[in-house]
């Protein structure tokens, strides 16, 4: 499948099965398998990304169609999308020489943006594959999930479709090994980027970027409930428990794959005494229609964790809703509290499946600093840091 984007098609796979005389519906990015719910009608294909307020409409019999996401205040985006030949992802330029390329890490600068990234992409041999580029780019706001594409060591292209993003990547490998081109998000962004070999290119630990304010109390802001209650971070019943405080919104891909992790942290560490609690902020103030998001998120990765509604997603209002940080700087954002109630490490950004190893280094970090909050007991301790 292709998605018309304004640099051009933005490939992505769509695999349809019949399972027990119903039919599922997969959507692929490289390694990446994403199954969504697939609704019949008379003439018309349903694919609902529930959980990002997005679906695909295609005329069964073309698979034509067209992808809309809604961002919320009646805003939306759509974009065409057709059904292509199978083949390799990406076509690339005729007459591009190949080159011996097996991909690497780079140090990568977005043109409308200050913030540094890191590109690691993973070459296969086998040019001729339906897709032998992977990769990702990280950031200290969070990752761009799993791009997948074809190179042939000369031309490089790339692309994401999940539902909520929309990504196309388009790039020139020079003589020198760096690598410049152009990125378009969704229906509208685009911006040049370039990329030099960087075998040790490191980004700043996320720990720290974002600090708590000093004199802030886990009471202080008052947040919305799912059903519209009034309720606090420094509610009785977190008290004397050690606390992970997700901040996230339900639109974000990024926070999707953090959730999942905090699901699986509050399964893991819940008997111990580890309460995890999120917090949403949403891309409008009706609060049904947030609810609705937070809730899809939830049935999504099987959380059973409490979340409030902590307002709307404009960083400069979440920082005025939250009034707990100096910033919110990115979504997801995590907050580590002891048994006292002491923040005790603040985790800007995440880096997710995607990134490989810097996802499961982080992960060995978030467990040491949780194992050892538990451990902790009622006993006073001032020594346990976020982990180097």
């Amino acid at each position: 499948m292709t998605l018309a984007s304004p640099g051009g098609a933005l490939p992505f796979r769509l695999t349809l099965s019949r399972q027990g005389g119903e039919l599922a519906a997969t959507i692929g990015n490289g390694s990446e398998q994403i199954q969504v719910e697939a609704i019949e009608r008379d003439d018309q294909l349903q694919l609902r990304f529930a959980h990002y307020d997005s679906e695909l409409l295609l005329e069964r019999a073309t698979l034509a169609g067209v992808w809309i996401k809604r961002r919320g205040d009646q805003r939306e985006t759509r974009m065409r999308v057709q059904r292509t030949d199978l083949g390799p992802r990406f076509a690339l330029p005729a007459g591009a020489p190949p080159a011996d390329w097996t991909g690497g890490r780079f140090a990568v600068a977005f043109g409308a943006s200050d913030d540094p990234a890191v590109a690691d992409l993973r070459v296969r041999a086998d040019a001729g594959a339906t897709w032998n580029c992977e990769g990702t780019f990280l950031t200290t706001l969070g990752d761009y999930r799993y791009l997948a594409g074809n190179t042939d060591g000369r031309s490089l292209r790339l692309s994401c479709f999940d539902g909520a993003h929309a990504f196309l990547f388009h790039a020139e490998r020079a003589a020198d090994g760096s690598l410049r081109g152009d990125f378009w998000s969704s229906d509208s962004w685009h911006e040049t980027w370039t990329a030099t070999p960087a075998p040790d290119a490191q980004l700043a630990d996320g720990w720290g970027l974002t600090k708590w304010r000093d004199g802030a109390a886990l009471g202080d802001p008052t947040f919305r409930a799912l059903d519209g209650a009034a309720v606090s971070l420094g509610d009785a019943r977190f008290a004397g428990r050690p606390m992970v405080i997700e901040v996230f919104g339900s639109w974000c891909p990024n926070c999707h794959d953090h959730g999942a992790y905090m699901a699986e942290l509050h399964r893991r560490y819940g008997r111990q005494g580890l309460q995890v609690v999120g917090v949403a902020f949403e891309h409008d103030e009706d609060l049904a229609r947030c609810a609705r998001q937070v809730e899809a998120f939830v049935a999504r990765h099987g959380a059973e964790f409490p979340i409030f509604i902590g307002g709307l997603s404009d960083k400069a209002k979440a920082t005025a809703s939250l009034s707990l940080l100096d910033r919110v700087r990115s979504f997801p954002t995590t907050i580590f509290v002891d048994r006292r109630g002491r923040v005790r490490g603040v985790y800007q950004g995440w880096s997710g499946p995607a990134t490989g190893a810097a996802h499961a280094r982080l992960r060995q970090r978030f467990e040491a600093l949780i194992e050892a909050l538990i451990a902790e007991g009622d006993a006073p301790s001032g020594s346990t840091r976020a982990p180097k």
